[in-house]
């Protein structure tokens, strides 16, 4: 399988998951403003929606979408409590988190990774509205180790890869406590800090 990326992404969420099964990618980096591979590829060739990450099956078939990615691999590795069982009650709880990382989390970020033109006001509503979010995590971890049954999860993984961009963007975690607290839980699985590293986020 191959994996479309750029560093510093939403690509590290699946990248994170190979590592944790130990899932063998092949790496294709993209330039995502000229829309071309580092070998030289034209990226809307590859896929027309043009954005990574994506990932071109063993079978073929170029997959979209983080989420959709992220749950595709899981399903490939040794049955792990990464991707809930389907039908479960954890399963829907772990959709339910996946949903509210992507639409009420990861979209809040546009107008400094997708729409910088919108300008300072955009960025500080933007803000205010990550903010909200983050209340809403904070409460549910006082009592949890980790989003879903207290299990280690995809959703972990994509609240991880989409949060880590708010020090980048001078979004304050310093007061939200349990999230800071599962986030550095994280960043410290030997498998995360691997697959950082094939993105190039941090240094060998």
């Amino acid at each position: 399988m191959k994996l479309y990326y750029a560093t510093g992404t939403c690509s590290l969420g699946p990248r994170i998951v190979a590592h944790e099964l130990g899932i063998e990618l092949e790496s294709q980096k993209v330039d995502i403003k000229k829309h071309q591979t580092d070998n030289g590829s034209d990226y809307w060739h590859i896929n027309p929606k043009g954005y990574v990450p994506a990932l071109m099956t063993d079978d073929g078939y170029l997959l979209t979408e983080g989420v959709a990615i992220m749950q595709y691999l899981a399903d490939q590795g040794s049955p792990t409590n990464l991707n809930a069982e389907r039908g479960s009650s954890s399963f829907y709880q772990l959709q339910e988190w996946l949903t509210f990382i992507s639409t009420e989390l990861h979209k809040m970020f546009s107008p400094w990774l997708f729409h910088p033109e919108y300008g300072s006001e955009a960025q500080r509503v933007a803000t205010q509205k990550i903010y909200e979010r983050f209340e809403i995590i904070e409460e549910h971890l006082e009592d949890k180790q980790y989003l879903v049954d207290d299990e280690f999860s995809l959703a972990d993984i994509y609240l991880f890869t989409v949060v880590r961009w708010a020090e980048l963007f001078r979004i304050e975690l310093a007061s939200y406590r349990n999230l800071s607290r599962l986030l550095e839980k994280i960043f410290n699985r030997s498998a995360v800090q691997s697959a950082m590293r094939a993105e190039g986020i941090i240094e060998n």
